[in-house]
């Protein structure tokens, strides 16, 4: 072979190298956590909305409490609240649902309520409800469904 064709022959090859990206296979053992929230609803005065992450056949639902806008300009900070969580988790049509109740402190930073996870078969709907309450509000639960498309 003479040296122009090496030449090229070496060129074509790094061309090749840097217009093919390096792909790599994925673990078997790796499957990814997608998280899915329902529609924020206000309880309590507050913005409150629950969501669910998803591993596999694998769902931890979990309910967020914040405020539900921005405080005004020069306004004092909110005076904390006591609040009474209540975060239920089912598959429909399967067992009884679970039902978690929790006091919490609230202040002015946004609170997670975690519910334990719990795994359910492939085709299943789950529905994780949460519920804010604070005398003498009573809760006004927000609902979130979702199916496992495994």
């Amino acid at each position: 072979m003479n040296r122009l064709a090496l030449l090229a022959a070496s060129a074509l090859g790094l061309l090749v190298c840097t217009i093919t990206p390096a792909v790599a296979a994925p673990s078997a053992d790796t499957i990814e956590t997608v998280t899915s929230c329902g529609s924020s609803g206000l309880q309590a005065g507050l913005a409150t909305r629950v969501c669910a992450e998803i591993t596999g056949t694998s769902v931890t639902f979990y309910g967020k409490v914040g405020l539900a806008g921005p405080p005004s300009p020069g306004s004092p900070l909110p005076v904390t609240k006591e609040l009474l969580t209540t975060l239920t988790v089912e598959v429909v049509g399967s067992a009884a649902p679970q039902t978690q109740v929790k006091p919490v402190l609230f202040t002015a930073a946004t609170v997670e309520v975690r519910a334990p996870a719990g795994s359910a078969p492939c085709g299943s709907t789950v529905r994780g409800t949460f519920g804010v309450a604070s005398y003498p509000r009573a809760a006004s639960p927000v609902v979130h469904e979702i199916t496992l498309t495994c």
